[in-house]
């Protein structure tokens, strides 16, 4: 959510402000062309780092744009509004983030609503990390396993 959130806000400003300048098609080519090479040359970098470095690339061509119309103050406000926008999400996502961990079940006894504690119990001592939510994707009865999508709280996303 975080980096579609982010890269959407720069998306906004970037075309609000080229609406404003007359630019050729070429730069505007060039320009998707860079974020493109950017996130097809860098399998090292997470979806979040190519975010922030859309985001920094973004307030560059928004504060490079020479505008005669829009004073000092506006570009100030909006480069506000993204580094705002930019850290609210970072806060919600640290918040609000959780893992996934798919596994596969064998105690289908444990799997009844009545058991709910003592299953989440089981899950957490099996897996080492404390377990918020469990989603039964399958249950296959005749070799007595269930794959299971086990939601825990991140650590390492705090960091």
């Amino acid at each position: 959510m975080f980096y579609f959130s982010i890269m959407g806000i720069m998306a906004f400003f970037i075309t609000a402000m080229l609406k404003s300048v007359f630019i050729e098609m070429g730069m505007a080519v060039g320009l998707v062309a860079i974020f493109a090479i950017i996130r097809l040359r860098s399998s090292n970098f997470t979806a979040k780092d190519i975010a922030y470095t859309y985001t920094i690339f973004g307030i560059s061509v928004i504060n490079s744009l020479k505008l005669l119309k829009f004073p000092l103050l506006g570009l100030l406000i909006i480069n506000a509004i993204i580094v705002l926008a930019a850290y609210l999400l970072e806060e919600y996502t640290a918040k609000y983030h959780f893992e996934r961990l798919s596994i596969i079940y064998d105690k289908l006894d444990l799997l009844k609503p009545e058991k709910k504690e003592k299953f989440l119990k089981d899950v957490s001592a099996r897996t080492g990390r404390e377990v918020l939510r469990v989603k039964i994707r399958r249950i296959n009865y005749k070799r007595k396993r269930a794959f299971l999508d086990v939601y825990f709280k991140d650590k390492t996303h705090l960091i």
